[in-house]
């Protein structure tokens, strides 16, 4: 899948810092996803960072299922830097029905965030997410991992997903 928009413009002075995450990421090797009341499983994803020259990143993640190739979850949203320090948030809308929004701090290469609001449709399926903590690391060696821990209304904060992409563009 192609993301519908790319950069256009200039880079906006005020997420620069944020430069290494654009571009398509791809899975480097399937992810894992675990969960105390789950079946583990595995899926690849695909993540696009773009921007339109606005004090913003749009993002836009598709995850599929390692065998089938089934469409997963879908994230789409923003993510902005408080200016004149390296407080971020990030604005994310999940195809579950459930918003959030994540804050946290970008530290050279690495963008750690928790949850600070959280949303959800009524029918929302049960137990419900409470907390969501993210990490998104650049490593020496180029790739980009992502690591996700939540909380539900019966478990504690605990990893949920574990992944690494490879830039494609």
């Amino acid at each position: 899948m192609t993301c519908p928009v790319s950069n256009t413009g200039p880079l906006n002075a005020a997420v620069a810092p944020l430069e290494w995450l654009l571009g398509t990421w791809k899975s480097a090797e399937p992810g894992e996803g675990t969960f105390p009341n789950i079946k583990p499983f595995y899926y690849t994803e695909t993540l696009h960072f773009t921007h339109v020259g606005q004090p913003i990143i749009n993002f836009m993640f598709n995850a599929f299922q390692v065998e089938t190739q089934k469409p997963l979850h879908r994230e789409t949203g923003f993510i902005r830097i408080k200016p004149g320090t390296n407080h971020v948030a990030f604005i994310n809308a999940q195809n579950s029905g459930l918003v959030d929004i994540e804050e946290g701090d970008l530290t050279d290469k690495q963008l750690t965030l928790q949850s600070c609001a959280l949303g959800r449709i009524s029918f929302a399926k049960e137990p419900s997410v409470q907390q969501i903590s993210r990490v998104f690391r650049l490593r020496p060696d180029g790739k980009l991992e992502q690591t996700v821990s939540m909380a539900t209304t019966n478990q504690p904060l605990t990893q949920h997903l574990h992944i690494t992409y490879q830039r494609t563009s």
